[in-house]
């Protein structure tokens, strides 16, 4: 994979770059995988917006991802490489012996015609899911379970990977992609591999309705408000408010600690 750019023909093309898509399927997603997606808006249940700057956007299919690698101790076949508009990562369609597909995170290195598996004593390589107690230590893992029987909830976007760097009795040391060290159970599954798409940080969106199509409406800075719409806002020319970054609601940001209690498991935070 390469980033591409494209010739400057118009103003809107002369600082864009993409991610190559071309050893990706042109097929359309496997369709008992694919449900309607409607979008929120950022607002949840009660209709009151949560997340700030999200709507509109181009119209998407959700592709419904085995985070829990559901389907154990029969071998899979890796029959396309295929884009997902819902997740910066690429993903892989996974067709089992037993006449199964699925959807699977799509690590680097896999290639169609591929086979992966999952099991308790299946072999370390990149593709495969098992418990971390099976894991070499040094190993790359991504698709990372909290909890036993939970799926997936660690490294799951595109480039991210958790490396083990050391074993216990029940827990292993992980160091995670924010720098993070911390412990999790040895009966957590994880699978093998550093994930796929790790140029897509390095894209250049070019123009805002690149960032419209995504979904993200514009973002107004505080300083460029009045006091009654921000804590940043007012003031004479460029003058700052003298106060800690904080929230339109006076929550600290930007560095600002939020975790409540103390978390054993984690040996060294993220900085």
């Amino acid at each position: 994979m390469a980033i591409i750019t494209r010739k400057p023909r118009n103003s809107s093309l002369r600082f864009q770059t993409f991610v190559d898509t071309s050893h990706l399927s042109k097929n359309d997603p496997e369709k008992s995988l694919t449900v309607g997606l409607r979008k929120k808006g950022g607002r949840n249940a009660y209709g009151r917006i949560t997340v700030r700057h999200r709507g509109g956007g181009a119209r998407r299919k959700y592709r419904v991802v085995d985070f829990l690698r559901s389907v154990r101790d029969v071998e899979a076949v890796i029959k396309t490489l295929e884009y997902d508009p819902n997740r910066n990562v690429h993903i892989g369609l996974a067709v089992y012996k037993n006449g199964d597909k699925r959807y699977i995170l799509l690590p680097d290195g896999l290639k169609v015609g591929d086979t992966v598996i999952a099991g308790q004593k299946v072999d370390p390589k990149v593709g495969n899911c098992l418990p971390i107690r099976n894991v070499p230590v040094g190993f790359f893992i991504h698709n990372v379970e909290i909890k036993r029987g939970s799926g997936g909830k660690l490294a799951r976007s595109a480039g991210t990977s958790i490396q083990i760097i050391g074993k216990g009795d029940d827990f292993a040391t992980l160091k995670m992609p924010s720098g993070e060290v911390r412990m999790l159970s040895l009966d957590c599954w994880a699978t093998v591999g550093v994930l796929s798409n790790a140029d897509y940080k390095n894209i250049s969106w070019g123009k805002a309705g690149r960032t419209r199509h995504r979904g993200f409406r514009p973002t107004v800075r505080g300083m460029a408000m009045n006091p009654v719409d921000h804590p940043h806002g007012g003031g004479e020319g460029r003058s700052k408010s003298g106060s800690h970054p904080m929230s339109p609601w006076g929550k600290g940001c930007k560095g600002t600690r939020t975790r409540r209690k103390k978390n054993n498991l984690i040996v060294r935070r993220r900085k």
